[in-house]
């Protein structure tokens, strides 16, 4: 899978993600030492999100290799991009996959408990942690560059597509941890409408990529 696409999932993709990480990013204390330290700290949250998804990443990565081993790149980049392009636009299936997965909100409702305990800590890592719970809660983008990580073939080219995701994510999370204001909610609202047409285009990309694979 071609690294750009990382990038830009990641990028617009962020807009979505401002909407459901936005108010943490907002909540995470400030330095009190000023401008620059206090941009410091912000980094390092969002360090703490990329090297989770460039783990998770490497995790998928694993087993993409295993299905390039297989052969079956091919029928996979076909059916995950259907599988993008069903879910952009059939919120039923997503309902349906949330009450077949149930189970994982427990570990969301840890993770989230998680989060509150590291809000109220202080100390130099506690930064870093809360960025590397962040990248493990819920999120639609997440999945759909794991998804496209998974046909990178390799484990270092699925952490290095999560880790170029992760860095198209830095500026809009930045701008909220930093700027909460800056971005307005109907602002936000409006670029969600079109997100959809994205996840449609990347979509209808794997699938032309998997049909193509052969004569590559």
């Amino acid at each position: 899978m071609e690294l750009w696409t990382a990038f830009t999932i990641g990028l617009f993709g962020s807009f979505h993600c401002v909407g459901m990480c936005g108010p943490l990013a907002m909540a995470l204390p400030g330095s009190g030492n000023g401008v620059v330290p206090d941009l410091i700290q912000k980094s390092i949250y969002n360090l703490g999100r990329i090297l989770t998804y460039s783990l998770l990443g490497a995790i998928i990565g694993l087993a993409g290799h295993a299905v390039s081993l297989a052969g079956l790149q091919r029928p996979l980049s076909v059916l995950l991009g259907m599988l993008i392009i069903a879910g952009a636009f059939l919120p039923m299936i997503s309902s349906a996959s949330k009450q077949r997965f149930e189970p994982l909100q427990h570990f969301f409702t840890w993770l989230k408990q998680k989060l509150k305990q590291q809000l109220n800590r202080k100390g130099k890592g506690m930064m870093l942690i809360i960025g590397v719970l962040n990248g493990l809660l819920p999120c639609g983008f997440v999945y759909v560059g794991l998804a496209s990580s998974l046909t990178t073939g390799s484990i270092v080219g699925g952490m290095s597509y999560m880790a170029l995701f992760g860095l198209g994510t830095f500026p809009a999370m930045m701008l909220m941890a930093m700027a909460p204001n800056l971005i307005s909610l109907n602002a936000r609202r409006r670029i969600n409408r079109y997100l959809p047409f994205m996840a449609l285009l990347l979509g209808c990309y794997l699938v032309y990529r998997g049909l193509m694979m052969a004569n590559i």
